[in-house]
């Protein structure tokens, strides 16, 4: 064993393991997107962790032993898959928990049955940024992809704790009639801005856009990952004035002097929008799309959209 294995274990032995129930799930996910959708199929079945939180750059997540602990005890893990959550992949190793390794019986990819936008074809290498080879990764910003997020959960709980098979149940109809029922309203509003251009720091927001019928016209970024520069800035202040763009999305995390700059010149206005439940004061993924879709129409509204 090297100085750094045997100091990792060191670590996570430090940390004691509570005892739960033998009814009660104890579930570790990526995100806090993914932790709410948990709770709401699981209800009082499951104690759920998030190893990120919502104001953080999913790429940019620092593993922990904390964390590495959490995972050792889980029963069932979900993660966002398609390459965006790679950080995960060493605490799950270090963890040896057989049951949420890739094929286990607790493991899940939610990203699994999603139609997947920007599947990139040809080479793929570090000259186009931060590509993912898989193709786009935010697929939970289109709320129509959470029933079948919610449906693998609740068949996986189903598997671990059939005796509360039909409660998951339950508690899926429930929450997905919810969220149905949203989407249209979400979609009565936002029908009223279809093929309204804006612009993103990050392509984070395509399938937000495809949803909802949104042009993202152009990036702050050059490239997926990639600092902007002063040429691709002054490229993207003439197409934004060209094509009469008003609205620049951004992300809480992300360079907002860059974003400032580009709205000085073209007078657009800066939304800074959450991806994530956590930020901006957002504690639910319905309350996600409520926050969103509020600031945007607000915003369209104003600039005469």
């Amino acid at each position: 064993m090297t100085r750094t294995s045997l100091i990792t274990v060191l670590m996570i032995a430090a940390f004691p393991i509570r005892s739960l129930p033998a009814d009660i799930l104890r579930v570790v996910t990526a995100t806090p997107d993914l932790a709410d959708m948990v709770r709401a199929v699981g209800g009082d079945k499951v104690t759920v962790t998030s190893l990120s939180m919502g104001t953080q750059d999913l790429h940019l997540v620092e593993p922990r032993p904390s964390m590495v602990m959490q995972v050792k005890r889980a029963d069932m893990l979900v993660r966002v898959g398609m390459d965006l959550d790679l950080w995960m992949q060493g605490i799950i190793d270090a963890a040896r928990n057989s049951k949420v390794v890739y094929s286990g019986e607790g493991y899940i990819d939610a990203s699994a049955r999603i139609e997947k936008l920007q599947v990139p074809t040809g080479r793929v290498d570090m000259r186009l940024g931060d590509i993912h080879i898989y193709g786009n990764p935010h697929y939970w910003l289109d709320p129509a992809n959470a029933p079948l997020i919610l449906d693998d959960i609740a068949d996986r709980l189903s598997r671990l704790l059939p005796s509360q098979a039909t409660y998951f149940e339950q508690n899926l109809l429930r929450y997905t009639a919810e969220i149905d029922s949203a989407i249209n309203e979400w979609q009565r509003i936002m029908d009223m801005y279809a093929n309204v251009k804006i612009v993103t720091y990050h392509n984070s927001w395509i399938y937000f856009a495809e949803r909802f019928n949104l042009q993202i016209v152009e990036y702050v970024e050059p490239k997926p990952g990639i600092p902007p520069t002063p040429s691709h800035i002054a490229s993207l202040i003439e197409k934004m004035k060209e094509e009469q763009v008003k609205v620049i999305v951004i992300e809480p995390y992300f360079n907002l002097r860059i974003a400032e700059k580009v709205a000085d010149r073209t007078g657009a206005r800066i939304l800074i929008l959450p991806s994530s439940v956590g930020a901006e004061g957002v504690s639910s993924y319905l309350e996600l799309f409520d926050y969103i879709i509020d600031q945007l129409a607000e915003a369209f509204s104003d600039q005469g959209g």
